[in-house]
């Protein structure tokens, strides 16, 4: 995927003029703050729950009560990195959902959020959430940015899903490991937006 400057001059994977609301399916993956496995271990092929992986886990399971057009499909949390499906609804039941005490309808019509959006609140929360457990308030959990690959199609999806599935049995390939020790060619072939029909 072509690199280009956002405004503030930081190189975006984003594909430019795409609209992230639009109806469809997503793909993301995002790192904690400089690749520390903070959210768990995986051991004999397994990922071995800690309490920051229950905290990324309900937080994303949350996402669809927050933003009402989602759907939270596929996901794993890895020690330091979470991949997983977002899809995004065209028949947006409201957007962002409203605060407490305040009605759906009537007042401005709410707009339908950008995958960014989707992603920052998610981090925003789970950074929140996990520094509070830790007592560590101001501490970035996470990586500024993100990767995304949009899927187009059922057999992209398919082959994405099975990524996911089958990304704690592969850690030891995985890119995000420091102790890597080999190449998942599905993994290449996903982050290299090769993926064919």
């Amino acid at each position: 995927m072509k690199q280009y400057l956002e405004k503030d001059g930081r190189s975006s994977f984003r594909l430019k003029d795409y609209d992230y609301s639009q109806a469809g399916a997503y793909f993301v993956t995002i790192c904690t703050q400089k690749g520390k496995s903070i959210l768990g271990k995986v051991v004999e092929e397994e990922m071995v729950l800690n309490k920051y992986e229950q905290i990324v886990e309900q937080s994303w399971n949350e996402l669809s009560s927050h933003f009402l057009n989602t759907e939270m499909d596929w996901f794993v949390v890895m020690p330091n990195h979470i991949h997983g499906i977002i899809a995004i609804d065209d028949e947006c039941r409201g957007g962002v959902s409203p605060p407490m005490g305040e009605s759906a309808f009537g007042g401005s019509p709410l707009q339908k959020p950008r995958l960014g959006q989707i992603v920052a609140y998610f981090k925003y929360q789970t950074t929140k959430l996990i520094n509070e457990s830790r007592s560590t308030p101001g501490m970035r959990v996470w990586q500024r940015n993100y990767y995304e690959h949009v899927i187009r199609n059922e057999n992209k999806l398919n082959k994405i899903r099975y990524y996911i599935q089958t990304n704690p049995l592969k850690w030891h390939l995985d890119r995000e490991n420091q102790q890597r020790v080999g190449e998942n060619m599905l993994e290449d072939e996903i982050f290299n937006s090769n993926l064919k029909k």
